[in-house]
């Protein structure tokens, strides 16, 4: 049968994951994030909240991921002329890692800064051809021995 991993018997550990993605905007649509004036607010700290949020809800997105003890999120991005790149890192004293956490919340945070400019990246027909989320990796995990 398969499902859910019995971690059980496992001990706590201190675990550290960091993830990384980017996405790619147009030059005009990253200078108007710089400037503050997208509709929508502040894209950079919206993704911020939205990736502490999508952290903490991780095993409610995703079904087989254990629900664990977050110690500490830090979401940090840095800004270049086409794109924006989403930084992720989670920590943990638990039975299994928190990469699953780390990758989730900087697919929010891409998700949240594409909904806040998408208006700003259509072409004519309504579409995103020079917009993409690419590269989300987890970029270090490990366990951190006491």
């Amino acid at each position: 049968m398969t499902g859910f991993v019995n971690i059980t018997e496992k001990p706590d550990v201190r675990r550290r994951a960091r993830a990384s993605g980017l996405i790619k905007l147009k030059e005009s649509t990253i200078e108007a994030i710089k400037l503050g004036k997208v509709k929508k607010g502040d894209v950079i700290m919206t993704a911020k909240i939205a990736a502490i949020l999508a952290v903490k809800e991780t095993p409610r997105l995703i079904p087989m991921c254990h629900n664990i003890h977050i110690t500490n999120i830090e979401v940090d991005f840095g800004i270049e002329p086409d794109s924006i790149r989403a930084i992720v890192f989670v920590s943990s004293i638990s039975k299994t890692g928190v990469e699953m956490e780390s990758l989730t919340g900087v697919t929010a945070a891409l998700l949240n800064i594409w909904d806040m400019v998408k208006y700003l990246e259509k072409d004519e027909n309504g579409n995103y051809p020079d917009t993409k989320i690419e590269e989300i990796k987890v970029l270090k995990k490990e366990k951190v021995n006491n």
